[in-house]
């Protein structure tokens, strides 16, 4: 068996993996679905002190909650959840097996989610901070997310939080640690347009490509737990090293 720790994008908690956790924990898997300081149910903690190295925090004490040697854990990040996945790895390489990341972002030492995003997603997503109170950056639509029923709307229109700005702006701290584990970046098809298959490759990622919008958990959950389910038996037998090019 293995362990998952399942990190959300912005303006969603950890309730966004529901669909997921609950089928992997049938079959006897670990799952942990962390709340990040600042949204979902810690959404009362928003300060301008929230920032992307937080998160990193948070989702390190989750790895070291875990403990070593015993289930293989597989770390996976959504959208904005990529960034915060890739610098946990990053600090802690040896207590992840494997990284997946679910239409999720890279941000390199030095970079920004705003510096690596698309400058017209950029611009978006600071106008949408120009809307809040200049800590939060309030959530955009679910047609955003590729969440067109009306009732999964309805669901997350009901649970998403502002998201803390400075988590977009702050710049990752990388040793290049993270390079030594190996990933699989998930793609959903039609997705929202954001590059997520361009970034994978540029981090010697292998790209499997989903029939769903941007928030596949929500949408078509059985497709992730699918490829979570492969990518921890492949983690059982071994290793593969990843080639950056």
């Amino acid at each position: 068996m293995g362990t998952f720790v399942l990190v959300a994008g912005a303006w969603h908690g950890g309730w966004v993996w529901e669909r997921v956790a609950g089928p992997l924990r049938e079959r006897g898997h670990r799952v942990s679905t962390p709340e990040l300081a600042g949204v979902g149910e810690r959404a009362g903690e928003l300060t301008p002190r929230v920032g992307l190295a937080t998160h990193v925090d948070e989702v390190c004490a989750v790895l070291a909650e875990q403990g070593q040697g015993q289930d293989e854990v597989v770390l996976v990040g959504h959208s904005y959840g990529g960034l915060v996945v890739w610098g946990a790895a990053d600090r802690m390489p040896d207590a992840v097996a494997h990284l997946v990341l679910v239409d999720g972002w890279i941000a390199d030492d030095g970079e920004s989610l705003l510096s690596v995003v698309p400058q017209p997603l950029a611009q978006a997503m600071l106008g949408l901070a120009q809307r809040g109170d200049g800590v939060g950056v309030p959530a955009p639509g679910p047609e955003n997310f590729g969440v067109t029923d009306p009732a999964d709307a309805a669901w997350l229109v009901d649970r998403m939080t502002p998201h803390p700005l400075r988590t977009f702006t702050d710049p990752a701290q990388l040793t290049g640690a993270v390079d030594r584990v190996p990933g699989t970046a998930l793609v959903c098809r039609p997705g929202n347009g954001a590059p997520f298959d361009q970034v994978a490759k540029e981090h010697g990622l292998p790209v499997v490509e989903l029939a769903s919008g941007h928030n596949v958990m929500v949408t078509a959950p059985d497709q992730v737990v699918r490829e979570l389910l492969r990518v921890v038996s492949a983690a059982a037998v071994g290793p593969v090293a990843r080639d950056r090019g």
